[in-house]
Formats: structure tokens, C-alpha cells, sequence
């Protein structure tokens, strides 16, 4: 259905704006930006519509191999068919107006630009949202009382790991982390396939430091791996894709909260796919006359839920650039 837009409206197709087109394409550009639909499990996108859903999400069961001789009864296992539950329970609005004169006046495409806006502010404060409960759910971490492994070296709040930036940076120091995150994850025998890791940009200023290992082939992989020349910032370290993300910041809006974290401390995250379910939609979009002023307002409802499935499957570190 299309709603009929004020005179002038030119730039929007055949003169109207069909909301059902616009949440669609802010959810593309959404999917397209976020760092969190590329390091979690998104299967679940498709079963919710509203804010309230519930998903019922059954975990994969555990099958034990026992040895076997010649002529021994084999006893088949009992599947358990343990579920836990996601509840979409979080929601961001936006709201936005396209005066009638200005878009009279003006070439711009005003749908493009509140497409490609919008959806970069629901990313920020979804990835920030998620980030929280991802590193807040670790299960391996350098804190006492770590719910899964406590390893040593990984920074803790309080106690970053130093990874010395004004002085030119460690990025010797920058890869020993990221290879002691990936040895964690193989202690608890996770993929080797879909594993990640995710850290703020002054963490690859660092990694890119001149002389670190990073340039050895070892370590990326390969001898044309993008992330040797530098062109890029994804890639794989250790087996794990890296990405960055300015939720992982110490200041500013949309970033990350960790009970303890102070000025100038950084937590990281490593982790494999699998740990952390996430779906969300955009519930509803809408355009209404402004009672105010010659102009259509636009507001739109993003609707999502997070579940930590895998503790054992996230590894927290907390470093420092001093």
C-alpha cells in the first residue's frame, strides 16, 4: 500500500513513499553494516514480527562415543531435548521529517539518505546492545570467578593488559592476545569454522604497528591475504574473522557497558558463531501528516532479541592503549 505524499514529494517513486519498500531496504542496509548479523546466529530472524515474540530454541545435544569390539550391543542414547527460550524484549525507534518545500526544492533522494542513515543509527545501538550481553556472558575470561575458565593474561577490569599505544604500540603483544583467545576457545573444543573476533579501531593500530608478527604468514594465513597490505580491516588471525567496531570504545554514545569499566579500558571479545542467537525486525513503519508543520513524518519500530547460548564459547579480554 502507498500513502500519497504532499505536492513536490518528486524525488520519492512515482510520488509516493510505500513504507513496506523503505523497512526493507533499512533492514538490507542494516544487515549489510551490522557486526553483530555476521558474528551470530541469525537462523531465528524469520520466526519473529513483534515486540513480545517468543523463540523457543532447542540446544544441540551432546552424543557420546563409547569403544567398540566385535559382536557388542550397541546401546542407543537418549536424545535430551533441553530448549531455552529468546524473548524479543528490546526495541529502538526512529522518526524522521521530509518538509514539503525542502524536498520541493532539493535533488537529494530523500529516501536514499534516510535509508542509509537510519539504518547506520539502528547498527550502532543494536551492535552496542548485543556487544553488552555478548561480553557480559563470556564464559572464559581473566576475572576470578569466570563461569566456564579462568585464563591468565587477558586483562581484567582494573587490570587491563597494556598494549602501550603512545609508545608506538606492541603489536607483538596485539597477536599473543588474539592467539591466546583462539588456544581458549580450542580448550573447550569449539569450531574451528565461524569464529570471530571483535575489538575497537585503536586495537588494529596497534596489531598494524611496523614490525609486529602480524606481517608473518603464519599468522594471516596466507601470502596475499588482504589484511598483509593492509587494505582491509576483516580477515582471519589465528582462524578466527576480525572486525571492528566503534562500540568497543571507552567514551561516547552507543558503546558497550561492563560493570567496572573504566576510562581508557577496552574489552575485546573472541568467540565462534554459535554462542549467541540474535533476530530482529522492523516491526512496523509508518508515515503521518504532520498537525504542525507542511511536512510528512516517517517513524519506523526495529524489534529484536539476544539470547548467550554458548558461554564456553566467548572469550573476554580488557586491555589498555596507555
Amino acid at each position: 500500500m502507498a500513502f500519497d505524499t504532499a505536492a513536490g514529494y518528486g524525488n520519492l517513486p512515482s510520488g509516493n513513499f510505500t513504507p513496506e519498500i523503505f523497512s526493507q531496504k533499512v533492514l538490507k542496509f542494516f544487515r549489510r553494516a551490522s557486526v553483530v548479523e555476521d558474528i551470530t546466529n541469525t537462523d531465528y530472524a524469520g520466526e519473529i514480527e513483534n515486540y513480545g515474540d517468543t523463540v523457543r530454541i532447542i540446544k544441540e545435544p551432546t552424543i557420546t562415543v563409547s569403544a567398540y569390539s566385535r559382536g557388542a550391543v550397541v546401546n542407543p542414547q537418549d536424545l535430551a531435548d533441553d530448549q531455552t527460550t529468546m524473548v524479543v524484549d528490546q526495541a529502538n525507534a526512529f522518526a524522521f521529517k521530509i518538509d514539503d518545500i525542502e524536498e520541493r526544492q532539493s535533488h537529494v533522494n530523500f529516501e536514499a539518505l534516510a535509508t542509509s542513515s537510519g539504518a547506520y543509527s539502528l547498527k550502532r545501538k543494536y551492535d552496542a546492545n548485543i556487544l553488552t550481553q555478548m561480553i557480559g556472558g563470556a564464559g572464559i575470561t581473566s576475572e576470578t570467578g569466570a563461569s566456564v575458565q579462568q585464563v591468565t593474561g587477558l586483562g581484567t577490569v582494573g587490570t587491563p593488559f597494556d598494549l602501550n599505544l603512545t609508545a608506538g604500540g606492541d603489536g607483538d603483544n596485539a597477536v599473543n592476545l588474539i592467539l591466546k583467545i583462539a588456544r581458549s576457545l580450542d580448550d573447550q573444543s569449539i569450531p574451528e569454522e565461524n569464529r570471530f573476533f571483535v575489538a575497537p579501531p585503536q586495537f588494529y593500530e596497534v596489531l598494524f604497528s611496523a614490525g609486529s608478527k602480524f606481517a608473518e604468514v603464519q599468522v594471516t594465513g596466507d601470502s596475499t591475504s588482504p589484511l598483509r597490505n593492509g587494505l582491509v580491516m576483516q580477515g582471519n588471525i589465528a582462524g578466527m574473522k576480525c572486525y571492528k567496531t566503534t562500540a568497543l570504545n571507552d567514551a561516547g554514545s552507543d558503546i558497550v557497558t561492563l560493570t567496572g569499566l573504566g576510562a581508557g579500558e577496552f574489552a575485546i571479545l573472541g568467540g565462534h558463531m554459535s554462542s549467541t542467537a540474535t533476530a530482529s525486525h522492523i516491526a512496523k513503519t509508518e508515515v503521518v501528516r504532520s498537525t504542525e508543520t507542511f511536512s510528512d513524518i516517517v517513524r519506523g519500530l526495529h524489534v529484536f532479541g539476544r539470547k548467550v547460548l554458548r558461554p564456553e564459547a566467548l572469550v573476554r579480554g580488557v586491555v589498555t592503549f596507555a
